[in-house]
């Protein structure tokens, strides 16, 4: 066990990707001649199916999907190594500008392919249908049909390539602009200049003045750089709404909805089913705030450690527990997940120029997928590595399904890596003997559910009330972003937080709402109907392992429905939510009572 200090050693200073794995560095040539291969076969499938296509019979579609998946893998590849390489070093210039690079050049060949989809979209239902049936194209009935639901929204081919052309320069820019700002940012705390990450880790400091601190110097630099953010916001919410209307979305949801292979009414009844149990987040920070013996509880306060309860966990450590929680599930999943430690699949050191956060990215089905996390040593860290593995051995089975197959929606793309870590939070309380460390890992995990489900939801709404703002009002000022941000925050804590002035500008730092708008209700979706698929793993047992695996196999080549009904579990109930969220409402009484007995027990001695 380590000490509490977050810039103490843990063991994960050295541990750092092996990009050599897809190319041997930033000026291996293979990354040119894979680019020009690209722009060649992009402009011979130009060649040999524009004149042509809607006459193609199964075998020559198919023909024709397999073609066009080497094309977009290849480019996928190149494009996977320019933006790790970036992300961990996103102050390098010439990293920056090669990635820019990449995207230009990426843009350019894909616009010689986007006669494809806009041709395949304007064929007659009935001739699709007959291609459909056929056993050549099986393999890609499900994406095919995926395709056809965008038609309405695509234009003619010029104006396609214009759009294309308009968001490397548009969007991607204020998107890259955004991850910059945040990057070379410095937040002084104590006589040290920290990094976003490692501020942000203070918030989880057993000692309160350094999580008050925390919070105030972490308003300090946001404060500082709060006109560009700002600008990037609302530069993005206009490209955004530009996007839909040229397209015809209804709204700012559809096109993320449409993607998820979700109904709007699936996504109403879940966001209506989280408000409604608001509740439970005001129950359970109310406990909380008994606990540390504080009135009343501060936003700063919401991850602190329970009093005597504070560990910090060495990369040894974290490796041998997420993987023995694989492993009590299923050996052949442990096995994949050791391989990301073993072989370097995986960036967890603290560096400056890396950006923030944690994620797992795909990259191509003929590599292997990369984790990046920031890893400090805290039990939130563990669970992290949990969550990120999890996606990468979702990404990793899925790989069978060839390139355009493999990549997940939205709304079963979080289930592997909630349930990783369920398992690791399972793990974790069977190790601990002490009481007090129990409650603490309980409680642990009831305050990153409700900042995966509850905490999720309000930024949703947020979200939605400022693109809707922004659609009628005009450029958001930050005062009234901030009022935003602030109304959706408070709806869910009601009385049980109290959200300190410098509070209102965080909404500033949240790179889901610039790089992938409408994302962020996934996190919730994923994280209940994982609960769902926990009480079923309970209730079936080692049956359940199977199903599970062949879902996480099956990638995108299914609809969500389908896939998540291999393991018995019915996606179109709206039920689910109700009983995944009455799941929720047992661990915060189970902490409750585990209260009481601890009171009990020290009144009684």
């Amino acid at each position: 066990m380590m000490e509490n200090d977050p810039g103490q050693y843990t063991g994960a200073e050295d541990v750092r990707w092996r990009l050599e794995d897809l190319y041997r560095g930033e000026d291996d040539p293979a990354l040119d001649a894979d680019m020009q291969w690209a722009a060649s076969a992009a402009e011979q499938f130009s060649a040999k199916y524009r004149p042509g296509l809607a006459h193609l019979d199964g075998r020559g579609m198919a023909e024709a999907m397999l073609a066009l998946q080497e094309i977009r893998q290849c480019l996928s590849r190149v494009g996977s190594y320019r933006y790790l390489s970036y992300v961990t070093h996103s102050d390098d210039p010439l990293r920056g500008a090669a990635m820019q690079h990449f995207q230009e050049q990426a843009t350019a060949i894909e616009n010689r392919l986007v006669f494809f989809e806009i041709t395949l979209n304007h064929l007659e239902e009935s001739h699709v249908a007959a291609l459909l049936d056929g056993l050549e194209l099986a393999p890609w009935a499900h994406l095919l049909r995926r395709w056809r639901l965008f038609g309405q929204h695509l234009r003619s081919e010029g104006e396609e390539q214009i759009l294309a052309e308009k968001r490397v320069t548009g969007r991607g820019l204020w998107e890259r602009l955004f991850d910059e700002t945040l990057t070379e940012l410095r937040f002084s705390l104590g006589g040290k200049t920290l990094t976003e990450q490692e501020v942000l880790t203070r918030l989880s400091d057993p000692d309160r003045e350094v999580r008050r601190a925390a919070a105030a110097s972490m308003t300090c630099g946001l404060e500082s750089r709060l006109h560009t953010l700002t600008f990037c916001f609302n530069a993005v919410l206009a490209d955004k709404a530009l996007d839909d209307r040229l397209r015809n979305y209804p709204h700012w949801l559809s096109e993320r909805n449409l993607a998820n292979e979700i109904s709007d009414s699936m996504v109403e009844a879940l966001e209506e089913a989280v408000v409604s149990r608001y509740g439970l987040v005001a129950r359970y920070y109310r406990l909380k705030a008994r606990l540390l013996g504080v009135s009343p509880l501060h936003d700063y306060d919401r991850y602190a450690p329970l009093p005597g309860t504070a560990r910090r966990y060495s990369w040894e450590e974290c490796t041998r527990i997420v993987l023995a929680a694989l492993e009590d599930f299923s050996p052949e999943l442990a096995e994949i997940g050791r391989r990301f430690f073993r072989e370097g699949w995986i960036d967890a050191a603290l560096s400056v120029g890396k950006r923030g956060g944690a994620f797992a990215h795909p990259v191509t089905p003929d590599a292997h997928p990369y984790l990046l996390v920031n890893y400090t040593g805290t039990v939130r860290d563990v669970m992290t590595v949990a969550h990120e593995l999890g996606h990468g051995i979702h990404q990793y089975l899925a790989r069978k399904q060839g390139f355009l197959n493999a990549d997940t929606p939205l709304t079963t793309a979080e289930t592997a890596s909630v349930f990783g870590e369920m398992l690791t939070f399972e793990r974790l309380m069977r190790e601990e003997t002490d009481p007090r460390g129990q409650l603490a890992l309980l409680c642990g995990k009831i305050e990153d559910t409700c900042a995966t489900v509850f905490r999720q939801i309000a930024m949703h709404r947020f979200e939605a009330a400022i693109h809707q703002a922004r659609r009628e009002e005009g450029e958001l000022s930050r005062d009234r972003l901030a009022e935003f941000w602030m109304r959706t925050q408070e709806e869910q804590f009601a009385d049980s937080i109290a959200l300190t002035p410098g509070y209102r500008w965080w909404w500033s730092y949240i790179p889901h709402f610039i790089g992938s708008p409408g994302y962020v209700y996934a996190y919730a979706f994923g994280e209940l109907l994982t609960f769902a698929l926990i009480r079923k793993y309970r209730r079936d047992g080692a049956a359940f392992v199977s199903g599970y695996r062949e879902m996480l196999g099956l990638g995108g080549a299914r609809s969500p429905a389908e896939v998540v009904g291999l393991t018995g579990v019915r996606l179109e109930d709206p039920q689910i939510w109700h009983e995944a969220l009455d799941y929720l409402q047992d661990l915060v009484a189970e902490a409750e009572a585990m209260v009481e007995k601890e009171c009990g027990n020290a009144s009684g001695t």
